[in-house]
């Protein structure tokens, strides 16, 4: 008998999607994460001149990376304060880029608009992981480049990831987003094109894993959303959750945090 499969109501699982990450203040986690942007540029070997996107940019590291080595950008995202986030920090470094407000799932640019189109820690968390795959080759020209940085399943992020699904569900049916910080998978959405992918670390340091739990419940979307979901007995089981893997993930010595975040970095040349 064939195997029934799960209809997914893409267009709603966006809509709640847009609200998390809506929530909280993510320019407040995403500044400390600029150096994986300025990595993935170099990564490209990114030339001044070319025509770069920056999809689910949020506050906007990868564009501003990209500005800086004078490249002409334009920087998307589905959250309009993200991007008033990334405006404002290109223009406290006099920086030129163009921002609008963009589906990664329905880009509205011209196929081959493009040489460069980049993402990190974004595309990632789309629903509908072909339709959004699909768009970022549509909008590239041929023998451009796709750069991305994607949290992989094992690694820091991808663990808190789990665990908060445990706690707040995600949809049935829903592939996890850290299949993108997988070579297979990449494989299977980017099929035909060059994929060079390579295992990367970033490194969160904080002052305790008190402080990283306070960051992260009260800025990231996921987490800010999942405590407010939940009832106190449950809240606090998470937060024990959480503060039990950061003690064990914690290099730092004399109570701060230094935690090693795995991430894939990949390079897709389009053919």
């Amino acid at each position: 008998m064939p195997v029934a499969t799960l209809s997914l109501d893409y267009t709603a699982i966006k809509q709640r999607q847009q609200a998390i990450w809506s929530a909280g203040d993510y320019a407040m986690i995403g500044t400390t994460l600029q150096i994986v942007g300025e990595r993935l540029c170099e990564a490209l070997d990114m030339c001044a001149g070319s025509n770069v996107l920056d999809v689910a940019a949020g506050n906007g590291n990868a564009t501003l990376a990209a500005a800086r080595r004078f490249a002409r950008v334009t920087s998307t995202d589905y959250v309009g304060s993200h991007l008033e986030r990334g405006r404002e920090r290109a223009a406290a470094e006099r920086l030129s880029v163009s921002f609008q407000e963009a589906d990664a799932e329905a880009l509205p640019f011209a196929d081959g608009s493009f040489d460069i189109a980049l993402s990190t820690f974004g595309v990632m968390f789309t629903p509908n992981q072909e339709k959004a795959a699909a768009e970022l080759v549509r909008v590239v020209r041929k023998g451009g480049k796709i750069g991305l940085a994607n949290w992989t399943p094992d690694g820091f992020i991808g663990q808190i990831l789990k665990m908060v699904g445990r706690y707040a569900p995600p949809p049935a049916g829903l592939k996890p987003p850290t299949l993108w910080g997988t070579a297979a998978r990449l494989g299977e959405l980017f099929e035909g094109h060059e994929i060079n992918a390579s295992l990367q670390t970033f490194t969160f340091r904080y002052e305790s894993p008190e402080h990283w739990l306070e960051v992260f419940r009260n800025y990231y979307g996921p987490t800010n959303r999942a405590f407010a979901a939940l009832d106190a007995e449950k809240a606090a089981a998470l937060e024990a959750d959480i503060l039990d893997l950061l003690e064990k993930s914690n290099w730092g010595r004399s109570g701060t945090l230094i935690v090693p975040g795995e991430y894939l970095e990949v390079v897709i040349t389009r053919t």
